[in-house]
């Protein structure tokens, strides 16, 4: 009698948390549903409420709006706001994963005076938002304003980044590293050829955070650029959607342009990426 009393109340649990996880995964589902389909109705059917969720005609016209509004020097081009957020990004990505990689592996794998402190600076970095930083950097870097470079400079080096390396490379067995110097290996040969290609998940996970970070980034997009020819998306879109009279079906278009990169780069990473969380959640 217990043991079916234990089996319903299992399956009841079970119901539960998958209702629970149902719930949640439609929260977070539904907007980018509405963004979706909202792109490909008329303009004047854009914004109904809950009927928006039930699609009744579709049409290519808000994509072509978005294209045929940025297709001159005034508006600056669609094709010029992809690219310099593309080469921003880019820059931020790649930088980021071999200077914090890097320096992951100087903290975790080396012993070198003020480590300790290094390490202490960066896991207290990690806590301090950028906003909090934004405007003593506005004045110290103003004299670069409108330059692609400005734009990605400053968080190549990012100490939660690091921080995720340290960790990381922390759980590597150094018997591997070890046997690599004993075959006269240095650090750097050590670093790219034996712990590099054992530690995907962990650069996984860091190119899709530094990436979603950094397409989304807003902040200091605002306060370093006016120049349309260096306009990265996201300052692009806020620009679009504040013009009079809105036209909701092309700022749509234009959301669904924004966000397409994203989803492109996390699948492309995912397998590493839940292979990371799913190493995180056991250790831990």
């Amino acid at each position: 009698m217990s043991i079916v009393r234990s089996r319903s109340g299992s399956i009841a649990t079970r119901i539960v948390e998958y209702a629970l996880l149902a719930f949640f995964a439609l929260v977070f589902f539904a907007p980018i549903y509405y963004l979706v389909v909202g792109s490909f109705r008329p303009g004047d059917q854009v914004l109904t409420g809950v009927r928006g969720f039930f699609p009744t005609e579709f049409s290519l016209e808000n994509y072509i709006d978005v294209f045929r509004r940025f297709s001159n020097s005034t508006t600056g081009y669609l094709w010029q706001f992809i690219a310099v957020s593309v080469v921003v990004t880019a820059l931020v990505l790649v930088g980021g994963l071999v200077v914090n990689s890097l320096a992951g592996y100087a903290l975790a794998r080396m012993r070198w005076r003020g480590r300790s402190f290094v390490l202490l600076l960066v896991t207290v970095l990690t806590i301090i938002p950028f906003e909090a930083v934004a405007l003593p950097l506005y004045y110290m870097l103003s004299g670069s304003r409108n330059t692609i470079l400005i734009q990605a400079i400053p968080f190549v080096a990012s100490a939660f980044s690091i921080f995720l390396f340290y960790t990381f490379f922390l759980g590597i067995p150094g018997e591997i590293e070890e046997a690599a110097r004993l075959d006269g290996a240095g650090p750097f040969r050590t670093f790219f050829t034996i712990v590099v290609p054992m530690s995907k998940p962990a650069f996984a996970t860091v190119a899709i955070l530094t990436f979603l970070a950094q397409w989304g980034s807003y902040l200091w997009p605002v306060l370093m650029v006016t120049d349309t020819s260096v306009r990265p998306l996201p300052l692009e879109l806020s620009v679009f959607q504040a013009a009079q009279p809105p036209e909701w079906g092309s700022v749509l278009a234009f959301g669904v342009i924004f966000i397409l990169p994203v989803l492109i780069v996390f699948l492309i990473f995912q397998r590493w990426f839940v292979a990371s969380i799913a190493s995180s959640a056991i250790k831990g």
